[in-house]
């Protein structure tokens, strides 16, 4: 089932989301996995809308969810009132009211958050258990490897008054299969697990799925993976493509050689050449680094399915296209482009704005029709 906006047709661009191949990635990595995935759902659900993701993949049966914010566990929580919904970022001081009121489990990663955690919960307050997360290699968040050894060989005292139900660590290479830091992880990892027989554990996230003799433990945590994007560089996508944006051209024009197009005139025209303005810009989540210049390659749209590249700077609002190779007739008033489909999938889009498809999908706008397809 498609749901349109009730002001279809009002917005300058579209972004279309298919519910039933986010649920199909789901259930691919979890068959991959051999053991239970959940999903990473922060910052909104990777730009295609905590409700709907979480709802759709609540449906098929996820039952753990990740998030980084309180603001996001809320959000998930009002979706999936069943469902056990971690906060990655951990716990902020005098936050434990919060995660009672709306049965939220926090990600403790320091000996001062196990603190305020297990002295919240000795006041009697209804909480949902708690995960603990331990550092391995990102130096981030977590609690050091030995810290985490120490707390097992207590078996009482704070750790067992912080009432934890899961054991999580997080990868730093796994895109990389030949990083020798994986395997340092992985053996860290184990080490952790072993003191804490007792405990459920989590380790794999998108690319994790796909390294070898990696243990799956209990629960995955897949995020990027779920939204289409590769988890495995380099080799074909094992994914399906998730989203789909087209944006519409308000107007063509032919410019002599010669001609400066743009902000500054940073891309000068070689020959005459046929320019098409679409409704899209940085606004819009396109990084302004998928300008076109004279001396710099960018973006591409799609037009009737030829390769069009961007000129001169992207704009707040629109961007320029070069379309004197499309078809004729294809680049006219009205028509649709495509900015993400097709050959110009995540990580394409991600190298031609210079950065990589994680930041393409978060970063999708609100000014987009949105259609959801499916869930």
């Amino acid at each position: 089932m498609s749901v349109e906006s009730p002001e279809s047709g009002a917005y300058g661009a579209t972004l279309t989301i298919d519910l039933d191949a986010l649920v199909s990635n789901w259930r691919l990595l979890g068959k991959r996995a051999g053991t239970e995935a959940g999903a990473v759902v922060k910052a909104d659900a990777y730009g295609i809308g905590i409700e709907p993701a979480v709802t759709a993949l609540s449906r098929a049966g996820c039952r753990n969810f990740f998030v980084a914010h309180l603001s996001e566990g809320i959000r998930a929580r009002k979706v999936a009132p069943g469902a056990t919904v971690y906060i990655l970022n951990g716990l902020l001081p005098g936050s434990g009211g919060i995660y009672a009121e709306h049965e939220l489990s926090p990600v403790l990663g320091s000996h001062e958050e196990l603190l305020e955690w297990a002295s919240f919960r000795q006041t009697g307050a209804k909480v949902r258990p708690a995960a603990l997360h331990v550092d391995t290699a990102m130096n981030r968040l977590g609690l050091w490897p030995g810290e985490g050894l120490n707390l097992a060989r207590e078996k009482s005292g704070t750790l067992a008054a912080a009432d934890i139900g899961l054991l999580m660590s997080h990868f730093a290479s796994s895109e990389d299969e030949a990083d020798p830091a994986n395997a340092r992880q992985i053996a860290a990892f184990a080490e952790i697990a072993a003191v804490f027989p007792e405990l459920p554990a989590s380790l794999l996230n998108s690319s994790g799925h796909f390294l070898k003799d990696c243990p799956s433990y209990q629960l995955t945590r897949p995020g990027y993976a779920l939204y289409g994007g590769n988890p495995t560089p380099g080799r074909p996508n094992p994914m399906q493509p998730v989203i789909g944006l087209e944006a519409t051209i308000i107007q063509t024009r032919e410019v002599e050689d010669g001609t400066q197009v743009g902000y500054n005139g940073r891309w000068t025209a070689k020959g005459k050449r046929k320019l098409a303005t679409i409704c899209l810009g940085y606004a819009d989540g396109y990084p302004r680094n998928g300008s076109w210049t004279d001396t710099i390659t960018g973006g591409s749209a799609l037009v009737a399915g030829v390769a069009c590249p961007f000129v001169g700077s992207v704009s707040m609002d629109l961007i320029i296209i070069d379309v004197t190779d499309a078809p004729a007739g294809a680049a006219q008033r009205g028509a649709s482009v495509t900015l993400i489909g097709g050959p110009l999938d995540l990580e394409s889009v991600g190298a031609g704005a210079k950065t990589i498809g994680y930041e393409i999908l978060t970063s999708l706008g609100r000014r987009y029709e949105r259609r959801y397809l499916g869930g």
